[in-house]
């Protein structure tokens, strides 16, 4: 696997990406959102060969606090170990920014309508992010948003 970044690879296909994993980006308004986003922050790009296996977008909020705005990967390379690599390298890369936490906003375990969630928290906490707060209605009633964070001092 190669990853370019921090700038966005103009020759990504980030939208054939999230439109490929609808379970977790099947609102259309917010999918057009996240990739004029990875336009604009910065964004890594996992490649295997030629195929774009997958990106991580990051925004910062504050000197020392940025969040993981987007992370997708392909079906095809789901649990193999890209994930963990591609966050790692932005990680890296945000705490050669000055980044001292790194936050993820995610859907909360409340919601037992979108199953394939389990696995999102499953990753997070399992490469070090931790459960901070449930914001019950910042998305809706029905999606309860779990934010979760990671100390990059620790590492």
């Amino acid at each position: 696997m190669r990853i370019l970044g921090p700038h966005p690879d103009t020759k990504a296909n980030y939208e054939g990406i999230l439109r490929s994993l609808p379970q977790w980006f099947g609102i259309e308004e917010v999918l057009l959102d996240y990739v004029r986003d990875a336009a604009r922050l910065p964004t890594f790009s996992a490649y295997t060969g030629e195929t774009l296996a997958g990106f991580v977008s990051l925004q910062r909020h504050f000197p020392k606090v940025w969040e993981i705005h987007s992370i997708v990967i392909q079906q095809t390379y789901r649990c193999k170990g890209f994930g963990r690599i591609l966050l790692t390298h932005a990680e890296d890369w945000a705490a050669g920014q000055g980044a001292r936490f790194l936050q993820v906003k995610t859907l909360a375990e409340e919601s037992h309508l979108y199953p394939e969630y389990r696995q999102t928290h499953a990753f997070y906490q399992h490469i070090g992010y931790l459960p901070l707060e449930v914001f019950p209605d910042l998305w809706s009633v029905q999606n309860p948003c779990l934010v979760m964070i990671k100390c990059l001092d620790a590492r």
